[in-house]
């Protein structure tokens, strides 16, 4: 009866239901990698979301599995973006291809030398505290809406937290209330990345600001129980992390700031500004800055210096306090003096 009234209906449903079924070994080989993965301290979730969307192409065109064409059908999706983009797309396909031939030899690996070709990644651009204040006299002019009120608080406390901290963006949207001691001035990050939790000290103007946002949201009648959202939205929950860097991206937008290049500072240029100042704070006060690394990964959440050293790359600011430095402690090596 059915067929007779929705043949066109009933067969596509058939046949989806077909390829959901016969993808069985697909999705058997993508829930193992990313175990795998997660497993050595990775999140992988934007590898899980490529997956999921070469799996939709499969959906798709009705098959079982990626070959070749299917690859580069996919592949013209997202041909609009700059090739550090896609090679990031590609790269995580063919890594989860190359993990499938450890037990599958014969299924399909897509060949590197067809990716696109990584191009020089801007450098960052530094956010220097003048900006900061610039940015928060700004908030302060924003009229609320009606239905938002807390809105121009939460950014202003998430600015204040990603410049203070070098917190990631993930970290600060995760934050509860019960993650936060403002009284004692520390922070509870919970489960980062490399599956670590630490503790997060803030100084003393930190704390004062965070006694303040957290009475503000008391005043307004906002959740206050412990599982309540740090950042808290109109809606009632918590910021995502795609939300914030929508919301800070349009704020430095809307503030006017600028690097010394003309380019608008990323979202993700709050950490790396914070990595620089301790390390600009450590060159001015005469201190090792070899001993204090470690403390800076520590408090980051890194698994290593060369982790954080990759923050510390060859900045103007961070260049001329070095050579200072050195000039300092062997000019008379290179004036051919005594040394």
């Amino acid at each position: 009866m059915l067929h007779s009234i929705f043949p066109g209906s009933v067969s596509a449903m058939e046949g989806a239901m077909t390829t959901c079924n016969t993808l069985s070994r697909w999705d058997e080989a993508v829930s193992a990698y990313l175990s795998n993965r997660r497993a050595l301290g990775r999140g992988y979730r934007r590898e899980e979301t490529i997956l999921n969307d070469v799996r939709a192409v499969l959906v798709r065109e009705d098959r079982v599995d990626l070959d070749r064409v299917l690859f580069d059908r996919w592949r013209e999706s997202f041909s609009g973006l700059s090739p550090n983009s896609r090679i990031v797309y590609e790269r995580a396909v063919y890594n989860f291809c190359l993990y499938r031939r450890r037990s599958e030899p014969d299924c399909f690996l897509p060949d590197p030398d067809s990716f696109a070709r990584r191009g020089p990644s801007p450098l960052p651009t530094p956010i220097e505290p003048e900006q900061i204040e610039q940015l928060l006299t700004h908030l302060a002019g924003v009229r609320p809406m009606r239905h938002d009120r807390l809105r121009p608080l939460v950014l202003r406390m998430a600015i204040i937290l990603l410049y203070t901290t070098g917190l990631r963006r993930g970290e600060l949207t995760r934050l509860t209330l019960a993650d936060v001691d403002a009284d004692q001035g520390v922070l509870f990050i919970r489960d980062s990345k490399f599956h670590k939790s630490r503790w997060v000290p803030v100084s003393a103007g930190v704390r004062t600001e965070l006694r303040a946002y957290l009475a503000q949201r008391r005043q307004m009648g906002i959740d206050n129980r412990d599982s309540a959202p740090l950042l808290y939205t109109w809606q009632g929950r918590a910021y995502t992390g795609d939300g914030l860097y929508t919301s800070l991206r349009n704020v430095l937008t809307a503030a006017g700031i600028r690097g010394s290049d003309g380019r608008r500072p990323r979202v993700q240029d709050f950490r790396h500004s914070f990595a620089v100042a301790a390390l600009r704070r450590w060159y001015e006060n005469d201190a090792d800055v070899q001993v204090n690394l470690p403390k800076l990964a520590l408090y980051m959440g890194h698994v290593s210096i060369v982790s954080t050293a990759y923050y510390l790359r060859w900045m103007p600011a961070v260049i001329a306090h070095a050579s200072q430095r050195f000039e300092r402690a062997y000019a008379g090596v290179l004036q051919g003096g005594e040394s």
